[in-house]
């Protein structure tokens, strides 16, 4: 199974009230902030992985959104032959993706030779990047500051980069799980796990 989502990731995320904690006397008081709000800039970030890892990561630039016809020809000249090459003892045949279904999508899936798991659409309980990996993403940029898109690029690519192969694996393995619970509940939004 390998799987797949987009995040945007702004040029600038504020952090998060936890992560800017600092520890102060109690006759300090509290530190004054000021409100930080996100970036207008941003960069519309795809991630393809399996339990081994990262296969492939695309950016589409010029704040615009995947449409079927982008994401098809995304699947044939970059991610198949990146499966191939980093997949090489795994028969591409076998392949068997989890992400969102769109028609055209589907039967180019079908042309590569590989499967879907079919699971409800908009599902973030069932999408590994959505309950795995993305928080952990946010939560890296969170107070980072970029002026370009190849910044946001970069910082992205390093980060999944340095993550171990452990990191992956987990995120796959809960997927079982988290499909049961899902179809034990009736398909309701799981709190947490």
């Amino acid at each position: 199974i390998f799987t797949t989502d987009e995040t945007w990731v702004h040029y600038y995320i504020p952090e998060t009230k936890v992560s800017s904690k600092e520890w102060r006397k109690k006759e300090e008081g509290a530190p004054v902030k000021a409100k930080k709000t996100w970036s207008a800039g941003k960069v519309m970030c795809t991630v393809f992985w399996d339990r081994q890892g990262v296969l492939y990561v695309d950016f589409l630039r010029t704040q615009r959104t995947i449409n079927a016809l982008y994401y098809s020809n995304l699947l044939k000249t970059h991610v198949k032959p990146a499966y191939r090459s980093k997949r090489r003892s795994i028969p591409a045949r076998s392949a068997i993706l989890l992400q969102d279904n769109a028609r055209l999508t589907l039967d180019t899936i079908s042309k590569l030779g590989w499967k879907v798991l079919e699971h409800p659409p908009y599902s973030p309980d069932l999408s590994p990047c959505d309950y795995h990996m993305f928080g952990p993403l946010k939560e890296a940029l969170g107070g980072q500051k970029f002026n370009t898109d190849d910044e946001v690029e970069g910082f992205v690519r390093t980060w999944l980069s340095e993550l171990p192969k452990e990191f992956f694996d987990t995120g796959i393995k809960k997927l079982p799980e988290r499909w049961t619970k899902c179809i034990n509940i009736e398909g309701n939004y799981l709190e947490k796990m």
